[in-house]
């Protein structure tokens, strides 16, 4: 006697967990992880996830995604124990926070979540984040081309100036500025070269890797979230190479909240720069943020640059309200006016003399307007030395650049 089974395709495994307080708080994750993963996927509480983890069913688990918002902030706790608890069974863990605190935040990044996405979720980056958890992992893959590699080694001997660069609005010039001045002062003394390196501090949407023609390291993430380990060595390994000259800290790859870093992470890595380099360049971020003050105190002269126009008046401004309601030290500041007016432009000259008169400033360097070159320049990633060097405005920041290393010099030897 013959029977007919019915035969029912057994469920396909379970390769991620979403983990919440109520995932129903977070609809658009539940979308995303059904186009992403269709039904192999599934949903676990806090309490829960800690017990899924031991059973022999979590075998098949690629990843988690811990979705927490500022209701959750009281259990960070918990929550970094399930961090801790996924790492030991080689889990992948991405974070999806909606106003959580920056020093949460930052907290269960170091304390080992790998992807981070903030809710709502902007258009593919769950999608994203989950190929690049998925994407091998190969010694290779992290290798970069002999030439990048930052050959310079500790030496903890020098007393480096530092020397921000602020915009006081977009487009005033600050990263040209600071790019350019940077290479400049590599180059400054054909016989002794300075050492000199440049941070890329805007963490969000910084472009010094752009302007060189440079990748984006995922060691600065790294860095920036456990400095507190950090020492002189790990510092100048995080470094690329350009040329030979210059030594590039670049932002990181991914968009990260201003805040995620503390004033101390900022002092210790300025503490590691200033020990191994003679000029220490900072590319900042338009926004004031909590560790502004941090690199103020640091500096040796803050470069803030603006344009004859109405937006950096009053950014500029506001800026010294805010920096003299801190008694912080003004006196630092050094404004650079970005597409000056030209010698017979008489007009332009008395508009220059006006603004400055009306915010009570010094305006001590005028950057010539250097026209389509300086965006080609950094479109190709080469300073403008190596692109354009009779340009107008590379010769100003050449001179500003021997200017500020021969007053160095004279002050160095008393």
């Amino acid at each position: 006697m013959t029977s007919s089974v019915a035969l029912h395709p057994e469920p396909a495994p379970i390769v991620a967990c979403t983990v919440s307080r109520d995932v129903q708080n977070f609809g658009l994750l539940i979308e995303d992880m059904e186009a992403a993963l269709g039904e192999s996927w599934g949903d676990l509480s806090f309490e829960d996830a800690r017990v899924f983890l031991d059973q022999p069913e979590a075998a098949t688990l690629e990843f988690i995604a811990v979705a927490l918002d500022d209701g959750d902030e009281d259990q960070l706790a918990e929550i970094s124990a399930l961090i801790d608890a996924a790492k030991a069974q080689d889990v992948r863990v991405i974070l999806i926070a909606e106003d959580v605190s920056p020093i949460v935040l930052h907290q269960l990044l170091k304390q080992g979540a790998e992807e981070f996405v903030p809710y709502p979720l902007p258009d593919g980056a769950l999608h994203d984040a989950i190929d690049r958890l998925r994407a091998p992992e190969t010694p290779q893959a992290r290798e970069l081309p002999a030439e990048l590699q930052s050959k310079a080694k500790a030496t903890n001997d020098c007393n480096g100036v530092v020397l921000p660069v602020q915009g006081m609005a977009g487009g005033t010039g600050a990263t040209t500025l600071a790019v350019n001045l940077a290479w400049e002062l590599a180059n400054s003394d054909k016989k002794n070269p300075p050492r000199v390196c440049i941070l890329d501090f805007d963490l969000q949407f910084g472009s010094v890797a752009t302007f060189l023609d440079l990748p984006r390291r995922e060691s600065i993430f790294e860095l920036l979230s456990d400095t507190e380990s950090m020492d002189s060595d790990s510092f100048m390994q995080s470094l690329l190479n350009y040329n030979e000259r210059l030594h590039v800290f670049t932002a990181p790859s991914e968009i990260l909240p201003l805040d995620i870093v503390t004033s101390e992470d900022i002092s210790r890595i300025l503490e590691a720069a200033r020990v191994n380099f003679d000029y220490v360049i900072i590319d900042m971020p338009s926004t004031i943020v909590q560790w502004t003050e941090t690199v103020l105190s640091a500096a040796s002269v803050y470069f803030v640059t603006l344009e004859l126009d109405m937006r950096s008046a009053q950014n500029t401004l506001r800026m010294i309200r805010a920096l003299k309601a801190e008694d912080l030290p003004t006196e630092k500041l050094r404004f650079v006016l970005n597409r000056a007016p030209r010698r017979t432009d008489l007009q332009g000259k008395s508009r220059a003399k006006r603004l400055a008169e009306s915010l009570d400033i010094d305006i001590e360097l005028q950057l010539p307007d250097g026209g389509k070159q300086v965006s080609q320049s950094a479109d190709h990633g080469l300073p403008l030395s190596q692109s354009s060097a009779k340009n107008p405005l590379r010769k100003e920041i050449s001179k500003l650049a021997v200017s500020v290393h021969q007053h160095n010099q004279v002050a160095a030897n008393g």
